[in-house]
C-alpha cells in the first residue's frame, strides 16, 4: 500500500466548514485540529509506515485525526469510523469538509486496526504522543517541574483459576505444535481429556475428592507433555508455549510424599493470571483494593498539565520502578537544564519532582540528591510495633558511623556486603531500664541503617516543613485531575482495549497524546508562520 495524501487546499464555498467555523468554540479540539492538522500530522510524517506499490491509502493525516478524536471520545474502531461519516466536527477537524464522498469517501474500522498495527511495528510506536510533546514544548508548556502517580489497568482478558491455566496452556501447546509432535504429546496424556474445548471439565464441584483427582490428574498431563518435550529441538512459538504451560503448572502446584499434585495455598510471586494475556499480573492500588492487569504511569507538568511521559507496567510493579524512566527528561542533563539564550549566565530553572510516599524510597530519593533535583516526594516515617520506640528516636551518626539509643547507649554500625549497615544494642539492652519500651526481643534491639540513609533521613526532615507541605499539598492532586479526564470513558478508558504489555503501552501513550492537544487546544497553543508554536491567550 503506498502513502495518501490528503487535499491541503481549503473549499471557500464548503457550508459545513463555514458553520463549524462560526459555532465550535476557539479552544475547542476539533477546531485546534481543524487549524494544525496539517503542521502536527502532516502525510510524510508517516512514508515509514507505508511501501511505493499498490493503491493509496486513506491519508495518514485524516487517520491520526480520527485516532485522537477515539480516544478522546472513548469511542470503538466502528463507533469512530462512523462519527468520521456522519459528524460534522469529525469532518471538520480532518479536513474533508462536506459529504462529497467523490472526493472524500468514508473508510472501514479496519483501516485503523492495520494503521495502528503498522505504528507498532515502526521504530517511532508512539509518535502522536511524540509530535504531541513536541509542539507543547515548542510553545513554552513544559518546565522543570513534574508530577507522578499511576493507575490501574484492567486487562481485556477474563481471570483465569489453576484448571483453566493448565488447560488453556495445554491446549495452546497442542494448537502450535505440527501433527507429528502433537500426535507424541497426545500419546502422553493420561487423563483422558482430549483439550478440545475450552470448557471445564464435567465434575461435582462439591465432591472435595473429585477436585483433588481434578487437579492431579491435568497436572500430570502438563509434566507429561513438558517431559516429552524435553531435549527436542522446537520451533519458537511451541518452546513459547512450552515455557508457558512449565510456568502456569509450577506456580499453583505441589507434589506430596504420594506423588500426588495439589494446589498450593498461597499466591506465587509473579503470578501469571491469563494464558490469553499471560503479561498481566494481580497488581494492588492499595492494600485493601486488588485489580488485575496493568499499571499506566505518567509524569504530568503541572503548570500546564501537559503530559510528559507513559510507561505501561505489569500491575504487580512498584511505582518507584519505573520513577527514572518517566523524569528521564530532568535526568539527560542539557535538557534538564535550561538556559535563557538572550542571557546565558543567567541562573538555570531548578528541576522538581513530586510524588506520593510510592515515590519515597531511598534509592530515588539519591537518585534526585545526585541530579540536583528539588524532591518532593513523600517519605514514610519508619515505624515500629506499637508503643516501642521508632527509628527516629535514636540518633544516627553517620559521618561518625555510631547509633544512639534512647538510653543514652551508642554503638558503631557494622557495615554488610550488601551496602547496608546494622548497629545492634546486645547485650546492653538487659540492663537498660527503657528496654521494654524498646524492643520484644531476646537478642536485643538492631537498627537498620539503609544504603540511602542519609538520603531519606534528609527527606523526612524537609517534608516536616510547613511551607513543603503546603507546596506538596497545592501542586500534587493535579495528577490525580488528570488520571480522572483519561480514565473517564467506557471504552479504553480504565478497561485495556488490547492485550499485551506492548500494545497496552502503545495505547496508553496513544491515550496521553490525544489528551495533551486536548489540553493545547484549551490553552490556545497555535503554530506560528515562522515554524514555531505560540500560546495567543
Amino acid at each position: 500500500m503506498s502513502l495518501g495524501i490528503a487535499d491541503s487546499q481549503s473549499n471557500f464555498f464548503d457550508d459545513m466548514a463555514q458553520f463549524c467555523e462560526k459555532t465550535l468554540p476557539k479552544d475547542s479540539i476539533y477546531a485546534f485540529l481543524h487549524d494544525e492538522r496539517n503542521r502536527l500530522f502532516p502525510d510524510e510524517a508517516f512514508v515509514d509506515l507505508f511501501s511505493g506499490r499498490g493503491r493509496q491509502s486513506v491519508p495518514p493525516s485524516v487517520i491520526a485525526t480520527v485516532m485522537v478524536l477515539q480516544r478522546l471520545e472513548g469511542c470503538s474502531d466502528r463507533e469512530a469510523t462512523e462519527r468520521y461519516a456522519f459528524d460534522a466536527r469529525w469532518r471538520y477537524a480532518a479536513g474533508v469538509g462536506s459529504y462529497d464522498i467523490s472526493a472524500w469517501p468514508i473508510f472501514s474500522h479496519t483501516v485503523l486496526v492495520d494503521f495502528r498495527e503498522r505504528l507498532r511495528r515502526s521504530d517511532k510506536p508512539d509518535r502522536v504522543f511524540e509530535i504531541s510533546l513536541e509542539a507543547a514544548r515548542a510553545a513554552g508548556l513544559v518546565g522543570h517541574k513534574r508530577v507522578l502517580d499511576s493507575t490501574p489497568l484492567y486487562d481485556a482478558v477474563a481471570t483465569m483459576d489453576t484448571i483453566t491455566l493448565i488447560r488453556s496452556a495445554i491446549r495452546n501447546l497442542l494448537k502450535v505444535a505440527d501433527s507429528s509432535l502433537r500426535d507424541s504429546l497426545v500419546r502422553v496424556l493420561t487423563s483422558g481429556d482430549d483439550y478440545a474445548s475450552s470448557a471445564k471439565p464435567q465434575v461435582d464441584w462439591d465432591d472435595a475428592a473429585a477436585r483433588a483427582d481434578l487437579v492431579d490428574s491435568r497436572a500430570k498431563d502438563a509434566y507429561a507433555c513438558l517431559v516429552e518435550l524435553e531435549g527436542r529441538e522446537l520451533p519458537e512459538a511451541v518452546s513459547e508455549a512450552a515455557r508457558l504451560l512449565g510456568t502456569v503448572v509450577g506456580q499453583d502446584l505441589e507434589e506430596d510424599a504420594n506423588g500426588v499434585f495439589r494446589i498450593v495455598r498461597k499466591v506465587a510471586k509473579d503470578r501469571v493470571i491469563s494464558v490469553v494475556d499471560p503479561e498481566a499480573r494481580h497488581g494492588h492500588k492499595t492494600s485493601s483494593r486488588s485489580f488485575d492487569g496493568y499499571k499506566g504511569h505518567i509524569a504530568l507538568d503541572p503548570e500546564s498539565e501537559i503530559i510528559t511521559k507513559t510507561v505501561v507496567t505489569a500491575g504487580n510493579a512498584g511505582d518507584a520502578s519505573v520513577a527514572e524512566e518517566l523524569i528521564e527528561d530532568l535526568l539527560g542533563g542539557d535538557d534538564a537544564r535550561d538556559v535563557d539564550p538572550e542571557n546565558p549566565i543567567s541562573e538555570p530553572q531548578s528541576s522538581c519532582v513530586y510524588g506520593d510516599a510510592a515515590y519515597g524510597t531511598g534509592q530515588f530519593q539519591s537518585r534526585l540528591g545526585a541530579a540536583h533535583i528539588d524532591s518532593k516526594c513523600k517519605t514514610q516515617p519508619p515505624n515500629a510495633k506499637e508503643g516501642l520506640f521508632t527509628k527516629d528516636s535514636f540518633h544516627v551518626d553517620l559521618g561518625a558511623g555510631t547509633v544512639l539509643c534512647p538510653g543514652n547507649i551508642e554503638v558503631r554500625i557494622r557495615h554488610l556486603k550488601d551496602g547496608d549497615g546494622i548497629a545492634k544494642f546486645y547485650p546492653h539492652c538487659g540492663t537498660c531500664s527503657l528496654a521494654e519500651k524498646c524492643t520484644t526481643s531476646k537478642i536485643g534491639r538492631k537498627i537498620r541503617i539503609g544504603a540511602n540513609e542519609a538520603a531519606l533521613a534528609r527527606a523526612r526532615k524537609e517534608q516536616a516543613d510547613p511551607t513543603w507541605k503546603a507546596d506538596y499539598r497545592a501542586t500534587r492532586p493535579k495528577v490525580e485531575r488528570k488520571f480522572a479526564h483519561l480514565m473517564r470513558r467506557k471504552h479504553g478508558g480504565r478497561r485495556a482495549r488490547v492485550r499485551g504489555l506492548l500494545r497496552v503501552g502503545n495505547d496508553f501513550s496513544l491515550l496521553a497524546g490525544a489528551a495533551n492537544l486536548a489540553r493545547m487546544a484549551k490553552l490556545q497553543a497555535r503554530s506560528n508562520p515562522c515554524g514555531g508554536w505560540e500560546v495567543v491567550m
